[in-house]
């Protein structure tokens, strides 16, 4: 299949890249189908590609590769609405949002990005009783300070 976008120009993707979100994402309730797609190898940064829609790409982190602490109860209805279950854990996603450099890039932890990878169906969940932010620092010590913590790599 081929999906237009304005990030990405033209690119050919495989049915098993596209994502279902039967309830869209919150903001854009038109746009029910993803692609997925890395940024590198071994990268915990990927994109959310609306099929329908070039301009709208969404920026995903990975949150387990920036915040150890990261953790939720999923509702029991919100899961089986996506097909999750024991045996079909989720994977979790944060949505990033850069706004002037890297080093001011902010992860919304309140509103994760659910997917069911094995259905390929998606969800963006609002949690409840959480103090976690919108917009929470990825580097809270600046790019410099990330590579130093991380020895230099």
């Amino acid at each position: 299949m081929l999906v237009h976008s304005t990030r990405f120009g033209e690119i050919e993707v495989a049915e098993d890249q596209i994502i279902d979100f039967p309830y869209a994402i919150p903001g854009f309730p038109d746009e029910k189908r993803f692609v997925f797609l890395d940024y590198q190898p071994d990268s915990p940064f990927y994109f959310l590609q609306a099929v329908e829609n070039a301009d709208l790409t969404f920026l995903l982190i990975d949150p387990f590769a920036f915040f150890n602490d990261y953790e939720f109860v999923l509702d029991d209805e919100l899961a089986a609405q996506i097909g999750l279950s024991r045996d079909n854990s989720p994977a979790v996603f944060n949505i990033a949002t850069v706004k002037g450099s890297l080093e001011k890039m902010t992860a919304n932890l309140l509103a994760p990005v659910i997917i069911n990878a094995r259905d390929r169906k998606g969800r963006q969940i609002v949690l409840e009783k959480t103090d976690y932010p919108t917009r929470y620092a990825l580097f809270p010590d600046g790019l410099s300070g990330q590579l130093a913590a991380e020895g230099g790599k």
